[in-house]
């Protein structure tokens, strides 16, 4: 039997000085390179789940896994280096960094990881020609490579985290609304890419949306209902 990707057990958050869990799932596996699509309304827990996930978060009881390794266990530092090299984030607000171009800030997550820099080598010659070859892939013309993302609209920010998540094929690829500024046409190509990168480099993938439409697309649906065993409300995401 394999170990699944991602598990939680167990798992309890309480938002700081609150008395009451905001989110408690007593398990939730998934498996290697499997695609689930998280659903919910606002206030459900949707981005304090993705941020225990990420270890940008820690539950004040239970395990969080990723790929086996407890992640409550590690250290700050230990935590930050492992989702450095095993996890792409898309974050709802991009979390760029404004002053840097749109290819710099694609590149940051090989700076941060030598072995993402070392697989996104290996698959298109350099980190360098990866981030091209995404940004290409995002719909980005190499006019703004250099432009700073600050200067770039949400559309164009939001495919450029996007890109950012995915150079150097991490293993476990979380999403948080990352379709929520595109219009029907550069969301359809932006669900293309997404997938198609995940299942080519067998990454995990977990993604929220509240466009439900989008569910068909993934190998599992997963409503916050579901999974929360105590349903209180998140403070405001």
């Amino acid at each position: 039997m394999t170990t699944p990707h991602i598990e939680l057990e167990g798992v309890r958050y309480a938002w700081p000085g609150s008395t009451e869990d905001a989110l408690a799932i007593d398990r939730l596996a998934v498996e290697a390179g499997s695609s689930v699509f998280l659903h919910g309304p606002s206030g459900s827990g949707k981005s304090t789940l993705l941020g225990l996930l990420a270890g940008v978060l820690l539950p004040r009881a239970g395990q969080v896994r990723l790929r086996g390794q407890a992640t409550t266990a590690l250290s700050g530092a230990r935590r930050d280096a492992f989702r450095a090299d095993h996890v792409g984030y898309v974050f709802q607000q991009f979390n760029l960094l404004p002053y840097l171009g749109t290819l710099d800030n694609v590149l940051l997550a090989c700076r941060f990881s030598a072995a993402r820099a070392a697989r996104a080598a290996q698959h298109a010659g350099s980190a360098h020609a990866a981030a091209e070859q995404l940004l290409t892939q995002v719909g980005l013309a190499p006019a703004l490579w250099a432009r700073s993302a600050a200067q770039l609209s949400v559309g164009q920010q939001q495919r450029v985290a996007a890109a950012r998540a995915l150079i150097g094929q991490p293993e476990i690829v979380i999403a948080d609304e990352p379709t929520s500024a595109l219009d029907a046409d550069l969301r359809d190509g932006f669900m293309d890419l997404l997938l198609g990168e995940c299942r080519r480099a067998g990454s995990t993938l977990v993604f929220v949306s509240h466009d439900e439409r989008l569910a068909a697309r993934f190998d599992r649906r997963v409503s916050m209902a579901s999974l929360q065993r105590v349903a209180t409300a998140e403070a405001a995401r």
